[in-house]
């Protein structure tokens, strides 16, 4: 019996992710950008350490197809055996073409069904959920599910309460057709109501609210990761990785605590790589993978929540 649903499904069959060279560091930001912070303010804060900027040579675009590339890879899988490419991204270089055509157009996959999504950090869940479905329904084979972004274009240094926490970069999964489903029903909503609390201004810059943002994740969400966890059939105790948006450790930790994933390995990236919006669960993912922390076959929890308000949640088997 299929651990999330009988019948034929989708599946992940490979990861990658790609970060910008360029590291900057707390200390950095307070010393070269002139932001009014220090190291243990913002560690005591969110937990960062570090992030990774793009330089101006290098856009979503570029990032998107790196990952990409190395997820093809992973999964031993030709870019011409791809049939849909989605990027979830709210930082494209261009608003027209959409950056998926071009991902497409750059890995040399012909004529996909290709757009992009915009959930802001709950992003790529819900791409890798509308793969799953396209899938599933038959409408395609293999997908291409990207989550990029080059936050550092929609970022003011001036603005401590924003600047310290987002970062660049991508991570992408490659998914399959597979007999057995490895890809759970999402469970996914919003709270349109309170969506202004981070959002972007007509400058073009984003702004959040932080107080409200942290009051939300930590009394709103743990539920919706369980309710993630019941609709996949799986006790949050069988988990061997939870995933969810790397948004500030405090938040993580908390949400981890009251969801009861006793015995996953938690995601943490967010302290190396800072807040990537819809890029952070597939960049800590691919990483977690890649390290071999994780065991091949085991469920994991993927949790995506943030701007609009949204959130969005599966449980996959691990590649």
């Amino acid at each position: 019996m299929s651990r999330y649903s009988d019948g034929p499904g989708a599946r992940i069959a490979g990861l990658g992710h790609y970060q910008p060279a360029r590291v900057v560091t707390n200390d950095d930001l307070a010393n070269e950008w002139g932001v009014e912070t220090n190291d243990t303010w913002i560690q005591e804060r969110v937990g960062i350490k570090a992030r990774r900027f793009a330089g101006p040579e290098e856009d979503t675009l570029d990032m998107s197809v790196a990952a990409a590339g190395k997820a093809l890879a992973s999964a031993g899988i030709e870019a011409a055996d791809v049939d849909l490419v989605i990027v979830a991204t709210l930082s494209p270089p261009t608003m027209l073409p959409n950056v998926a055509s071009q991902v497409a157009a750059r890995l040399g996959v012909n004529a996909p069904g290709a757009f992009d999504v915009n959930t802001a950090c709950s992003g790529f869940s819900y791409a890798l959920a509308t793969a799953q479905h396209a899938i599933t329904s038959g409408s395609s084979t293999t997908a291409l599910v990207i989550g990029a972004e080059k936050l550092t274009q929609v970022m003011d240094f001036t603005d401590r309460t924003t600047c310290i926490l987002f970062a660049d970069g991508a991570g992408a999964a490659v998914v399959t057709a597979a007999e057995q489903n490895g890809i759970s029903p999402v469970f996914w909503g919003s709270d349109g109501p309170r969506g202004d609390v981070l959002h972007i201004d007509d400058g073009g810059y984003i702004r959040q609210e932080g107080q409200a943002v942290f009051r939300w994740a930590t009394t709103a969400l743990a539920p919706f990761a369980r309710a993630a966890c019941e609709r996949a059939g799986v006790d949050p105790t069988e988990l061997v990785a939870f995933v969810p948006h790397q948004a500030n450790v405090r938040i993580i930790d908390h949400i981890a605590k009251r969801l009861g994933a006793t015995n996953a390995v938690v995601a943490r990236d967010i302290v190396e790589s800072g807040n990537t919006s819809s890029a952070s669960i597939p960049l800590a993912l691919s990483k977690l993978v890649e390290s071999g922390e994780l065991p091949s076959g085991g469920p994991a929890l993927l949790f995506g929540f943030g701007g609009g308000l949204t959130y969005a949640g599966q449980v996959v088997t691990l590649p």
